[in-house]
């Protein structure tokens, strides 16, 4: 399970700065609608307050790029090959 640690200061009637140990964001709105600025994007939830009903969009999120994973290297699959036709000699002899 993993430990969350958040401060949120309120410094006007509807806007808060939320601290945390990811950054700190900015929310602005009142109860069923908030807008959120972070370095993620923009964050819109509105909700029916009191039901626990809401909805969450993220906006404008940076698309993590990751590397291309490099191909198998052809002497990989035929060690492999080789190990199981090895094991089955062994387990059928």
């Amino acid at each position: 399970m993993a430990l969350r640690i958040r401060k949120s200061i309120k410094i006007a009637p509807g806007v808060r700065i939320n601290i945390s140990k990811s950054g700190v964001s900015t929310s602005l709105g009142v109860k069923g609608a908030t807008v959120n600025l972070s370095k993620r994007g923009t964050r819109i939830t509105t909700g029916i307050p009191g039901t626990g009903i809401s909805s969450s969009k993220l906006y404008g999120a940076a698309k993590k790029v990751s590397a291309p994973t490099p191909p198998t290297p052809l002497w990989a699959h035929v060690v492999t090959w080789l190990v199981i036709a090895a094991v089955l000699w062994w387990f059928f002899s």
